[in-house]
């Protein structure tokens, strides 16, 4: 989430001085304007629609029989046909219902707010202009597509006013950079001098899970929340335009830097994993469903083999074994589940959370599961069988978000609301190492390759590398690029 706003202001006295400076001396010819620019309906209509009826009449909700989500359907109409009259808003009931005051009005009281008048006018507009559809567009199309499609990301701004949420972090192959997850962008940090070296501009407003290929390129998932969700892949070593001494890609229009586009979908995605070796990919999130892709041929060649739904809600978290065999997910349905990406079938749920499960991790060989949630437990239990639980431990005192597995040792690193970072024992679940120093939720964890180290990242922007050896700090510092850090004064 980015909190930041930009103001501009007039004084009062001058723009009315201004506007009547205008009345008084408009040149004649200025006296008949230039005729209104036509209302286009997908580009000023479509997006009135998915704001506020799309909830309730799209292709799986169909309220009153009604499905607006193509302008094909949006005539066809529901339970009364065509609520259009071109030409005659006055007498098309779609019109009437969205600007009467009368206990019958589209969307419903309890469902929302009234259309803002102003929207309601452009309707009105379209409709008085014949209700036409824009030229080359198929009436056939999916509304929601083709609003995406359409939408164009913003620059983020040179120097943050507020800081930004982190959601993900990942160390780069070399363990001496980190990518840090931005408000429309990426992050990238060096860690002996926590200085930022890198921005990659992004089409997702928020990153929430970050992988390395074996060939370096960086995968990332993410999206817009309720907007759109997609996975992507980018060649962060590639070259940039410097400003400001930091050297910035164009991770939206530069193929040299976006150099796949894997999918996407209609909501955010929550989670990514990838074996070792690359081959296997996997990605979920708010629609409840995991896509997994055979990378083995490559990029290019990338296919989906299976969507798995395995979850009444969304998926929170995914793992898979070193072998690319099974798939384990976290989900907000209050359970954890492994798939077996062979047979493609579930093979266990594990229950014993009993809250919401926000991450998972699976022992390299598959032979154990790890699990936390909101109720603040690190869950062991057998990825096989009946899905039985072996263990748990209560470290941390507040929930608990996220959890990884050290790629050379036998450890786990858990991050908190608690704002700590704990260390485990893999195979005992014995408490280590309680890492400190961020001030907020800790919503990303991460190993670095090597395994020798560990870096956190938090909801106010702050980000900490530690040692796993000692828990020692390697560095400190805000990944909100330019933000000045306010530091109240020492009390009396």
């Amino acid at each position: 989430m980015l909190r930041c706003r930009f103001w501009t202001s007039v004084p009062c006295a001058v723009a009315a001085i201004v506007a009547s400076y205008l009345v008084l001396f408009a040149a004649p010819q200025r006296a008949s304007a230039q005729p209104a620019k036509p209302v286009s309906f997908i580009n000023d209509v479509a997006p009135i629609l998915k704001e506020n009826c799309f909830a309730c009449h799209d292709t799986r909700k169909k309220s009153g029989k009604y499905d607006m989500t193509s302008y094909e359907k949006l005539r066809l109409g529901g339970v009364n046909g065509d609520p259009l009259t071109p030409g005659k808003p006055e007498q098309s009931e779609f019109h009437a219902l969205i600007v009467t005051t009368e206990q019958r009005r589209m969307p419903p009281r309890d469902k929302g707010e009234a259309v803002p008048k102003d929207k309601a006018a452009i309707v009105n507009q379209w409709i008085k202009d014949g209700a036409k559809l824009d030229a080359g567009l198929d009436a056939k199309a999916d509304l929601v597509k083709e609003l995406r499609v359409r939408w164009k990301p913003p620059v983020p701004p040179k120097a943050y006013q507020f800081p930004i949420v982190v959601n993900s972090v990942a160390f780069t192959p070399d363990n001496k950079f980190l990518v840090v997850g931005g408000h429309h962008e990426l992050t990238v940090w060096d860690i002996a001098a926590g200085k930022l070296v890198k921005r990659i501009y992004t089409r997702s407003e928020r990153a929430h899970g970050l992988a390395f290929l074996p060939d370096g390129k960086l995968v990332v998932a993410g999206g817009r929340p309720g907007q759109e969700g997609d996975v992507r892949v980018y060649n962060i070593t590639a070259k940039g335009k410097a400003e400001d001494g930091v050297e910035v890609l164009d991770g939206v229009n530069d193929k040299a830097v976006l150099v796949k586009h894997l999918f996407d979908v209609e909501d955010s995605v929550l989670c990514l994993a990838i074996t070792t070796d690359g081959k296997t990919l996997a990605a979920g999130g708010c629609d409840r469903a995991v896509r997994v892709f055979d990378l083995s041929g490559g990029l290019d060649k990338a296919t989906l083999t299976q969507t798995v739904e395995n979850h009444a809600d969304w998926v929170l978290g995914c793992a898979l074994s070193a072998d690319g065999k099974y798939l384990l997910t976290a989900g907000r349905d209050k359970t954890a589940k492994v798939w077996d990406l062979k047979e493609k079938q579930s093979v266990v749920t594990f229950p014993e959370h009993q809250s919401i499960v926000y991450g998972i991790a699976v022992k390299a060989d598959g032979s154990a599961g790890y699990s936390v949630g909101a109720d603040k437990q690190l869950r062991t239990w057998k990825p096989s069988g009946e899905g039985k639980g072996v263990k748990n431990a209560a470290g941390h005192s507040d929930e608990v978000f996220k959890i990884v597995a050290n790629p050379k040792q036998p450890m786990l690193a858990t991050s908190s609301a608690d704002k700590t970072v704990k260390l485990w024992n893999m195979d005992t679940l014995a408490a280590g190492k309680s890492l400190s120093g961020l001030n907020d939720h800790v919503f990303a964890v991460a190993f670095s390759p090597d395994g020798e180290f560990v870096a956190g990242g938090s909801y106010d922007g702050g980000v900490v590398v530690w040692k796993v050896s000692d828990g020692s700090t390697v560095k400190a510092f805000n990944a909100s690029p330019g933000f000045v850090v306010k530091v109240d004064p020492p009390k009396k």
